[in-house]
């Protein structure tokens, strides 16, 4: 029987610290003069009280550790709990939102899905515009500690493979988590404030620049516009294209370099992958716009690479709809979306290793096939894989696109045409933002869709953000027995 008290102590723990972080954007409105400040009180005070409640209640049971049932369980359940309390503030302030809605848009913005209900951005309170990439900033850092810590501590789809470069945690995940979270948050931190000055030195307002840094350094992609990106551009979009990639990155590079070497981040596989893979996509998309299109050299090179680099790292930003591009462009950014970028970093979707992963292993047993008494091992990075590796990750695969494949019925199933819902089932899982079509596509959002709909994507950003296997191993008979 699993000891839920512990769980429940670290869950307490951080709703009360979101709730205290409420009073940030209640500080937004009180300099803007809006009167939702009081509305964030409220909601501070609600959800302070209530993980207040719980972390006391519990707090005898707090040990050293937890076991790997208890790690699933908190590490799914805490991405639950959030988001219901982060919605407080749609429902109680100017948006006055459903539960649905509200409950939509604070999923979307901790997982940094980036997909939203809600219009009229240009006319919101600052404070709810702030509210709104403070939780994509959050979810961020959270799944930073999650990639690094827990899941490949529970050899959640591969990621064990890291577990030997990265730090060892096993018997000690609570402590050690701390201690790593405090080193990603002051590396997290100051990307985002260079972010900030680097959209302040290219014309962006204050308040924009802080705001885009949050949702850009967590590739989440909320605006505080309606026109998305589509409102900054030129110089702005290659400041954001290069932070885009930056967030994409394995922060534990970012750590041994602080640490003083440099040199494991340029000999790392899937960092030199993700990079080559951008740089391709965006050369076709140039030369794409620049043949088919007809738009000069800058112009489609800037838009080329910004929708590229935003779409594969998961961020969602639109600087244009570029469903008006062509066919074929279409189509490629809904593939785009299921590539994702590097393991340990704040990217969503797939993730680059486990594509290269599978091409070694698809290329080991091609060579065994062609030499049949050869002995061919995949590796990566110069070191062979593990045969547990590699089933988690063809376990991953499955299990991914079956997911993919049951919500697109899903939603099909609630009215969304076929479009509609195949790529908002991918855009959920894949954590992008954007869909395609009409109603989801950049140039829209997601508010007509209908009630269910909305639950069943917000169901799938869940198990999207944390790797599809630590949400449905829950559902399995032998978690609950053993």
């Amino acid at each position: 029987m699993i000891d839920p008290r512990p769980i429940v102590y670290v869950i307490g723990l951080v709703v009360a610290v979101l709730g205290a972080t409420m009073l940030v954007p209640m500080a937004v409105d009180l300099y803007y003069g809006n009167s939702g400040w009081a509305v964030f009180l409220t909601s501070a005070v609600v959800t302070i009280v209530v993980g207040g409640a719980l972390t006391l209640a519990t707090a005898n049971t707090a040990g050293p550790g937890l076991t790997i049932q208890q790690t699933f369980l908190l590490t799914t359940l805490i991405w639950i709990a959030l988001p219901l309390f982060a919605a407080i503030p749609f429902m109680l302030g100017a948006l006055e939102a459903r539960f649905v809605d509200a409950f939509f848009e604070a999923m979307s913005g901790m997982t940094t899905t980036g997909s939203t209900v809600f219009s009229g951005l240009d006319t919101l309170p600052e404070g709810l515009l702030m509210w709104r990439s403070m939780l994509q900033w959050f979810g961020g850092v959270g799944i930073i500690v999650v990639a690094m810590v827990f899941l490949p501590e529970l050899r959640v789809g591969g990621m064990q493979i890291f577990r030997s470069e990265a730090f060892d945690t096993m018997g000690k995940v609570l402590p050690r988590a701390v201690e790593i979270a405090g080193q990603i948050s002051w590396i997290y931190l100051g990307l985002t404030i260079a972010n900030v000055l680097a959209y302040l030195a290219v014309g962006m307002g204050p308040f924009d620049a802080i705001n885009h840094a949050l949702t850009t350094m967590s590739t989440g992609g909320f605006s505080t516009h309606d026109a998305s990106f589509g409102a900054f551009q030129g110089a702005a979009e290659y400041v954001a294209s290069v932070f885009m990639i930056l967030a994409s990155l394995p922060f534990v590079r970012y750590i041994q370099i602080v640490g003083g070497t440099a040199r494991p981040l340029f000999h790392d596989p899937q960092v030199r992958g993700y990079l080559v893979f951008i740089v391709v996509v965006t050369l076709m998309l140039a030369f794409y716009r620049l043949f088919v299109n007809g738009d000069h050299l800058e112009n489609g090179f800037r838009e080329g690479l910004f929708n590229a680099v935003s779409v594969i790292s998961g961020t969602g930003y639109a600087s244009t709809d570029y469903q008006l591009w062509g066919a074929f462009p279409m189509v490629a950014f809904f593939f785009f979306g299921l590539v994702g970028g590097c393991a340990g970093s704040t990217a969503c979707s797939v993730k680059i290793f486990r594509y290269q992963l599978l091409f070694a292993a698809v290329k080991a047993q091609i060579r065994s096939i062609h030499s049949p008494h050869g002995i061919f091992t995949p590796r990566y990075g110069g070191r062979p894989v593990g045969e547990d590796v590699l089933s988690s990750v063809m376990a991953f695969f499955v299990m991914f696109v079956v997911s993919l494949g049951l919500l697109s019925v899903a939603l099909s199933l609630t009215g969304l045409d076929t479009v509609t819902a195949i790529s908002g089932a991918g855009t959920a899982l894949a954590n992008v933002g954007p869909g395609l079509g009409t109603i989801i596509g950049p140039a829209g959002n997601f508010a007509p869709l209908n009630d269910t709909a909305k639950w069943l994507l917000a169901l799938g950003m869940l198990v999207g953000r944390l790797e599809v296997l630590s949400v449905f191993v829950l559902f399995t008979y032998r978690f609950w027995r053993d």
